[in-house]
């Protein structure tokens, strides 16, 4: 038994996600969507030829499908962000637009304003006339 307790308390800290500052260094293009759509296809085609074909078209649709999203001009929007401990990584936010150098805080592969968070946070305990 104790050793399910310790099994549910780690699945439970591996699956919250956990906010990091970071500071927005400059824009750029996200070809997800795109690619998640190339792939798809080019597994259905591929699978054609069995689950080798099927592999190989998910590949080759994948690398396209980013490219045809590109020449289309519909990429996504995404951010290179410098996180506290000095790493830098590529978050998506296609809702929200940022400046560089804004403060932003990152939760997963999302990037969310630090500012609203914040104010999120220090009115989501008491009650509030804003509703």
């Amino acid at each position: 038994m104790k050793k399910l307790g310790t099994l549910a308390l780690t699945l439970t800290l591996l699956a919250a996600g956990s906010a990091h500052a970071a500071e927005v260094l400059e824009e750029t293009k996200d070809h997800t969507t795109g690619k998640s759509v190339g792939g798809m296809n080019g597994m259905m085609i591929g699978a054609i030829g069995g689950p080798i074909g099927m592999l190989i078209g998910a590949g080759i649709g994948a690398l396209f499908g980013g490219e045809a999203q590109e020449a289309a001009g519909l990429s996504d929007r995404a951010y290179k962000v410098r996180t506290a401990d000095g790493k830098e990584k590529v978050v998506r936010s296609p809702a929200q637009e940022f400046a560089v150098g804004d403060k932003v805080e990152t939760r997963g592969n999302r990037v969310h304003d630090a500012a609203e968070l914040a104010d999120d946070r220090l009115y989501d305990s008491a009650y509030s006339y804003r509703e």
